[in-house]
């Protein structure tokens, strides 16, 4: 790799490059150096282990089922992913995410054999994972490099449905500790799906984005300035009124208040940059948003620099009728061998050392 990998810098309208594995410095009659991290998130696509647990949906992913899920295939799916991860924020910073989040997760286990993947192993990414009522046994959770950020504590969100007791879903799981020293709170998600339809699921999403939305306002109030990410999979763009209205959030950070949320995906999706694709229509269900406590130009703490869509052409489907669409797993129920049906992505943050 490069040791100089220009990027560009909104905020200071500089041109940074890297100087030292993390660090960054401005043109060479500038002395002022920076610290880099990077945050992401990605659902990684039904990522089961072999074996069949009766308390969930999971019949389709073990060797006698539908999809023939072996350990050749599961262990090819880490690999894979393990290749994403790897990748992934590695045009700024060359250990990768401080912190992940995930999507899609069957149980503790398979994070542990990720996270024991040969192409990360040497990072020694820690688990936060707990299991919800999702009837698929899909979870969300969480890697963190410690050498990056030291864990504090974590509390789980359930979705609850009023007049519905029998629905089920992912919790939103709450993440709290110290980023390079400094106090941040991470919330990933996996909002329900669009399943009978985009208008008659959409009170589902709003109601999840109202507990997101709550527990953003909670930590804000015990914690003035708090510095909050919310990631995920919302099943929604970022210009749905989920998004928009219910979490309160804008693209623009100009005059942005501090009861709302800044989407550095929202331009992205102006401009037809998707993360998952549908029936010749991209969307842009995987965001990570966050407060204004991350925004400003001084940078004297760590600061938002820039976003980023992670679709480099090895993630892309290669040929035939869905040709650049994400390369996923599995696709009209034949085995593609490939990552997810969703592109990864990720923010940057940069701190004056």
């Amino acid at each position: 790799m490069s040791d100089k990998l220009p990027f560009t810098s909104l905020a200071l309208a500089l041109t940074l490059f890297l100087v030292t594995p993390g660090a960054y410095a401005q043109d060479a009659g500038d002395k002022r150096e920076f610290v880099g991290v990077c945050i992401g998130f990605y659902n990684v696509e039904n990522l089961f282990d072999t074996i069949n647990d009766p308390a969930i949906r999971d019949n389709d992913f073990t060797p006698e089922g539908s999809n023939r899920w072996n350990t050749e295939r599961y262990f090819e799916k880490l690999e894979n992913l393990a290749e994403v991860i790897q990748r992934l924020g590695q045009n700024l910073t060359p250990d990768g995410p401080a912190v992940l989040g995930l999507a899609e997760v069957e149980n503790k286990t398979v994070l542990e054999d990720l996270a024991q993947q040969e192409k990360i192993r040497d990072r020694n990414y820690q688990i936060v994972h707990i299991t919800s009522p999702d009837p698929r046994g899909m979870d969300v959770a969480y890697l963190y490099n410690p050498t990056y950020f030291e864990y504090i504590s974590y509390k789980a969100y359930p979705t609850i449905v009023e007049g519905r007791p029998d629905f089920r879903t992912r919790h939103q799981l709450l993440l709290t500790g110290n980023l390079l020293g400094e106090r941040m709170h991470f919330i990933v998600a996996h909002w329900p799906s669009r399943v009978g339809g985009e208008a008659r699921s959409r009170p589902l999403r709003i109601v999840a984005a109202d507990i997101a939305r709550h527990i953003i306002d909670s930590i804000q109030e015990a914690e003035p300035g708090a510095k909050v990410f919310l990631m995920g999979d919302f099943n929604d763009n970022p210009n749905d009124i989920s998004i928009r209205k219910h979490l309160r959030s804008r693209g623009d950070k100009e005059g942005l208040s501090e009861e709302e949320l800044f989407n550095p995906f929202e331009d992205f999706y102006r401009r037809g940059i998707g993360t998952n694709a549908w029936r010749d229509a991209w969307s842009l269900f995987d965001q990570i948003l966050l407060t204004p406590s991350l925004l400003g130009d001084d940078f004297s703490e760590l600061t938002y620099l820039r976003a980023e869509v992670f679709n480099r052409p090895f993630l892309r489907q290669p040929s035939g009728r869905f040709q650049g669409y994400p390369f996923r797993s599995f696709g009209g129920g034949v085995y593609l061998g490939g990552y997810s049906d969703h592109f990864p992505v990720v923010v940057f943050l940069i701190r004056e050392t």
